[in-house]
């Protein structure tokens, strides 16, 4: 990774203190590596899989989106009200249109921030199925240092589809809220006293609510679960990534992850990688889990059943959903596996989302991916995110030539049979 020297914005150097912060973060998301501490994702040295050109050209920019606040617009208007650093956008596996801003780079690694657990969940999904990690079993069975905290007695299942029951306040603009004591403890820096940790501040949650009852969207229940992973197959997340997700699916590029100065990954918001590798990721999903082969046939990275689940939705994922915050901003939607789903005017879509404008969109109606990475000014905006949402259902169904509408689709990855099964698929490509 590169080593160039922070600048300053507005005469203030860019520092680990201020990173997040506006204007810094428009620089610093794309140079995480020259200030904070981090370890190498590798992409091994396989085959990278390709990103053909989609024939002719399609002026998505010039796709109309009726706003968040009515105001008729267009994909482009939005990108540019936004923030965005990169956007790209895949049709049928195909590169239709791909944009960096000027700080940018078709190589260079962007901050993923929560775009993190989803690949955090595939790593739980790839080792559940190896039958290295058991979805039933407690996490203190995996993570004794945890019985003292709030989550004794959860189950692994309850942390990868956030339903323990532990408090943890996920309000970014509260400056006394757990999500940024976590970040105070996990920002150690030498000369700020006794060094803490992110595994010290889990330890320090309790719980409020039974386990398995409610869903609540919380960092730390992340967290939880790449510790969990870790201890499950005695390997550091970032070597865990690299050799059961990044190289299986044919990452162009290396990634990185982010750690607390003492060691421990960043499960929950750490990875960096470039926008044609989060391209290749969703991909990826959109495909069930499987990956060319590069011989005509294909090859499976996450387990298909993984994500049959997840885009199953059911009434009891649908109830603790509606009950939850979440509702709000996702009329419809549900939670699971560390993804997140919403009905969309092309049917549903799901969704990795970021803090500071970090959204992967993966619809299986129009066979679109999506990505698109930014640096808002503010962690959370309610508009910004909505906008997004519509420009990509836009360009979806714009690609797809289809009329917008309320479809469904069945909770199953098309080609893929309901039985569960992790029989190697046949070489055919999906």
């Amino acid at each position: 990774m590169s080593q160039e020297p922070a600048p300053e914005v507005q005469g203030t150097p860019v520092t680990a203190r201020n990173w997040q912060d506006p204007p810094f973060n428009r620089w610093a998301f794309w140079h995480v590596a020259d200030i904070l501490p981090t370890y190498l994702v590798s992409r091994g040295d396989g085959q990278v899989r390709p990103l053909p050109a989609a024939a002719g050209r399609a002026d998505l920019p010039a796709v109309p989106v009726t706003r968040t606040d009515g105001t008729p617009g267009t994909v482009g208007e939005v990108l540019d009200d936004t923030y965005t650093d990169a956007y790209l956008v895949l049709q049928d596996g195909e590169l239709v249109t791909e944009w960096y801003g000027p700080l940018g780079a078709g190589d260079r690694p962007h901050a993923l921030m929560s775009v993190s657990k989803s690949v955090v969940g595939c790593v739980a999904a790839v080792l559940i199925d190896r039958g290295q990690l058991d979805p039933d079993a407690e996490v203190t069975a995996y993570v004794p240092e945890l019985s003292g905290s709030g989550y004794a007695g959860a189950l692994v299942r309850h942390v990868y589809d956030m339903r323990s029951g532990v408090r943890f306040l996920e309000e970014y603009a509260n400056p006394d809220s757990d999500i940024r004591r976590l970040d105070e403890w996990v920002g150690w820096f030498p000369g700020d006293g006794e060094p803490r940790g992110l595994y010290r501040f889990l330890a320090t949650l309790q719980a409020e609510a039974p386990h398995g009852e409610r869903f609540l969207y919380r960092s730390a229940e992340s967290d939880v679960l790449g510790w969990v992973c870790e201890r499950a197959a005695g390997r550091p997340m970032a070597e865990l990534i690299s050799e059961l997700i990044w190289a299986p699916m044919g990452a162009e590029h290396d990634a990185i992850l982010l750690h607390d100065g003492l060691g421990t990954a960043v499960h929950d918001g750490g990875l960096c990688a470039t926008a044609r590798d989060v391209a290749r990721f969703g991909q990826m999903l959109l495909d069930g889990g499987l990956v060319p082969n590069g011989a005509g046939g294909v090859r499976r990275v996450v387990p298909p059943q993984w994500l049959r689940r997840a885009w199953a939705v059911d009434s009891d994922a649908r109830s603790v959903f509606a009950a939850s915050p979440a509702e709000w901003a996702f009329p419809g939607g549900w939670y699971r596996h560390q993804f997140w789903f919403r009905p969309g005017d092309y049917g549903d879509v799901l969704l990795c989302l970021g803090i500071y404008g970090q959204m992967l969109h993966v619809s299986r109606r129009t066979n679109t991916v999506c990505v698109k990475l930014s640096s808002w000014p503010d962690a959370q905006n309610p508009a910004y995110l909505e906008d997004t949402l519509r420009a990509f259902d836009a360009v979806g169904g714009f690609l797809a030539g289809r009329d917008p509408g309320r479809h469904r689709l069945a909770g199953v990855v098309s080609g893929l049979s309901r039985s569960g099964d992790t029989m190697p698929p046949r070489p055919t490509v999906v």
